[in-house]
């Protein structure tokens, strides 16, 4: 019989693998704060923290705290332990649902134009 091993050891192996590290961290990031501090301190030990901690500039023990579940990192910790990874952080437009005066649902990415009877009509950008 072949070789077992624990969930942890295959997802820390899958996770130095900069597409699967993405989509864990991005799965984090939609859940909530703590999941994605999770996922990022997962990613990190896949990466061996140690290694991390030198190729970003952030002493061992500072990536430890900030990665911890009480752990607030800055925006310049995050976008060096992600570079120090072969990853980056991107903002994107949230997809969402906008009320018309009127209380009608427009979709994002169209406004509303006055009409000359006064009606309110959603148009694309």
């Amino acid at each position: 019989m072949g070789k077992t091993s624990s969930y942890r050891e295959s997802l820390l192996e899958a996770l130095t693998d900069p597409e699967e590290a993405a989509a864990y961290l991005n799965a984090g990031l939609e859940d909530s704060l703590p999941s994605f501090l999770k996922a990022l301190k997962n990613v990190t030990q896949a990466h061996q923290m140690t290694k991390v901690a030198k190729e970003s500039g952030v002493q061992r023990e500072t990536l430890y705290r900030s990665l911890s579940e009480q752990g607030n990192p800055t925006l310049q910790t995050l976008t060096s332990v992600l570079g120090a990874m072969g990853l980056r952080m991107r903002v994107e437009a949230a997809e969402s649902v906008v009320v018309s005066d009127e209380g009608a649902a427009v979709p994002h990415g169209e406004r509303q134009v006055m009409l000359a009877d006064e009606a309110t009509v959603a148009r694309p950008y």
